[in-house]
């Protein structure tokens, strides 16, 4: 896999790479950030709306609700990124094992993975929290469990179609084993694919942790995360519609943000779509 040096990459792609680091940095260093300490509470304050001493306005127990947004930004979107990172790496090892040693292997393993995909993977995601219980813990593991397959499945066909090429043929003849093969030789030149879909999953998984936490199965209240937040503040549309609204939209926003930067990382390591551009 060739990836573009930095003096080859076109504007488009930094504009949305530095924001999204911008984002990551500002929930690493949410608590040195955050204007009050979001779990604070303030009788006298209570769904007081937005104002110059409250950017946000606060919840229903007097919560600043900017200093509750940038916590739940750390505790939402390293979540996410943990998920994928562990998903990935899940799913992946499996599919390269099925695409690599065929057979057997391969039968068994793709059975597993289509028992995970016979299921839509909200509906998954809702029953194994459910039966672990809520949490954050049993959230991401959740999550994981309805994400993997789609790493497997793209790293099985990536992976049948690398143990063909000439590369790996010779690494074969020169001695190595098949765990040098996988790891040096096949792998790095099956990330491509990975790569993008689980840049394109961050914000799937952040969605995915705000729905369950939304349902009382993911974080529970009074932790701050953004769809914990929501689910709090839903009833308060009408009275205080600010409690529920602003970590929606900063979560829209952040989504949205990911997802273009995932569109940039697609088209940097699409090589089809790299020729089109370069014709």
């Amino acid at each position: 896999m060739r990836i573009p040096t930095m003096k080859r990459l076109p504007p488009a792609f930094w504009l949305p790479a530095l924001l999204s680091g911008l984002v990551l940095l500002i929930a690493l260093f949410s608590a040195q950030l955050a204007p009050y300490d979001p779990y604070a509470t303030d009788p006298q304050m209570i769904l007081a709306p937005p104002s110059g001493d409250h950017i946000f306005g606060t919840d229903n127990y007097g919560r600043d609700i900017l200093s509750r947004t940038l916590a739940g930004g750390k505790t939402s979107i390293f979540s996410a990124l943990f998920i994928v990172l562990a998903a990935s790496s899940l799913g992946s090892l499996v599919g390269l094992l099925a695409g690599y040693y065929r057979g057997r292997a391969d039968a068994v393993l793709m059975r597993v993975t289509d028992i995970f995909q016979a299921f839509p993977d909200i509906v998954l995601a809702i029953a194994v929290a459910g039966v672990l219980g809520g949490g954050l813990f049993n959230a991401v593991l959740a999550l994981v469990a309805t994400t993997w397959t789609q790493y497997a499945r793209i790293a099985r066909g990536a992976a049948i179609a690398a143990k063909e090429e000439t590369y790996v043929h010779a690494a074969r003849l020169s001695g190595c084993g098949d765990v040098r093969i996988l790891l040096l030789h096949i792998l790095p030149n099956v990330a491509g694919p990975l790569v993008v879909t689980a840049v394109l999953h961050v914000s799937t998984m952040m969605m995915g942790l705000a729905g369950l936490s939304f349902l009382g199965i993911g974080v529970q209240i009074p932790a701050a995360e953004w769809g914990a937040m929501i689910s709090e503040g839903q009833r308060y549309l009408q009275q205080a519609p600010w409690a529920a609204l602003a970590p929606s939209c900063v979560m829209v926003a952040v989504m949205m943000l990911f997802n273009l930067f995932g569109d940039q990382v697609r088209d940097l390591l699409d090589p089809k779509l790299r020729e089109r551009r370069a014709d």
